[in-house]
């Protein structure tokens, strides 16, 4: 007679094991995550493609035709590519753009840092920072028909207050020497205040007990903003330099508005010279491939400023 069979009180299969049994207790979970993640970033994936790769794409395509709008597109090859280099009027907005750039830029971080340090320090009121910001939200439209109200030579009241101050009036916008320097003024005056909130998110998230060692150790105001603000500030600075660069490049509805590129050329920047082939001459093609070098540009200015600043490191891990 045989031996009753035992039932044996554990499993004797082989159990998995490090990588097989993580992926079998929590693979389902990682791919729910991963699908969520998709799900959220979907929306803004179809908005860019469908707003800003495809028509990049069709903008390559028609820089190398010569388009009116009205015929049917002529393909050229490279001719507008090779005018561009040869036309002297693309340079001097180029050109102009760039001393915007330097115009703008300085001043708006400086002053953003400025503000954000005395929200930071001073005050953290909701209506301070909604004064603060309130210019930004403002559309470019706006803010320049303000402005070109207020700095009329005859009318303005700016102009007024020169006066009365026994000074003489500035024709400011209607200036050779003064309208993109006052372009720039005006565009600072809107976006410090973006920039100061931008910089005062990145203040915040520095920790406290830095300053309170850096104190102990008889360290001045100025000697730990700059061995502990700006450092730690780098991130956040980088995003400001890269989007403020990349929107001064891009300025146009200023111009267009308060001097439409006036006056004597003076504040045509490239992207009104851009505007003006497209749709005041109709050449397409030609503006498809200006904008497209203009994209390069900030293309290639985003890689080097951020290679530079060593964006991908942060120096408080």
């Amino acid at each position: 007679m045989s031996d009753p069979v035992v039932p044996v009180p554990f499993d004797l299969a082989p159990r998995r094991r490090g990588w097989a049994a993580f992926k079998h207790a929590f693979g389902p979970l990682r791919r729910l995550e991963t699908t969520t993640g998709w799900l959220l970033v979907l929306p803004a994936l179809i908005g860019f493609v469908l707003f800003y790769a495809m028509p990049t794409l069709r903008a390559l395509e028609i820089s190398f035709t010569d388009w009116n709008l009205l015929s049917e597109p002529k393909p050229v090859g490279w001719a507008n590519y090779a005018k561009m280099i040869q036309d002297g009027k693309f340079w001097h907005g180029m050109k102009l753009s760039l001393y915007y750039v330097v115009l703008n830029i300085p001043l708006q971080i400086v002053l953003g840092l400025f503000l954000a340090v005395a929200m930071d320090r001073l005050t953290r009121s909701l209506f301070v920072k909604s004064v603060v910001l309130l210019p930004y939200l403002l559309s470019n439209v706006l803010v320049a028909l303000m402005w070109v109200w207020l700095l009329d030579p005859l009318l303005g009241g700016v102009n007024h207050l020169i006066t009365f101050l026994g000074m003489s009036r500035h024709p400011f916008f209607a200036s050779p020497d003064e309208a993109l320097i006052t372009v720039a003024a005006v565009n600072i005056w809107r976006h410090m205040g973006l920039c100061a909130l931008l910089f005062l998110a990145g203040l915040q998230g520095i920790p406290r007990y830095l300053y309170e060692a850096a104190s102990l150790e008889g360290a001045s105001e100025w000697q730990m903003f700059r061995r502990i603000t700006l450092p730690l500030l780098r991130p956040v600075m980088v995003f400001v330099l890269v989007t403020s660069v990349t929107g001064s490049f891009q300025i146009f509805d200023t111009v267009a508005v308060a001097t439409n590129g006036g006056p004597l050329e003076s504040t045509r920047v490239i992207v009104h010279y851009i505007v003006q082939n497209a749709f005041g001459f109709y050449k397409m093609g030609y503006a498809s491939a200006m904008s497209l070098t203009l994209g390069m540009v900030m293309v290639l200015y985003t890689i080097v400023q951020m290679r530079i600043m060593r964006s991908n490191e942060n120096d408080l891990a």
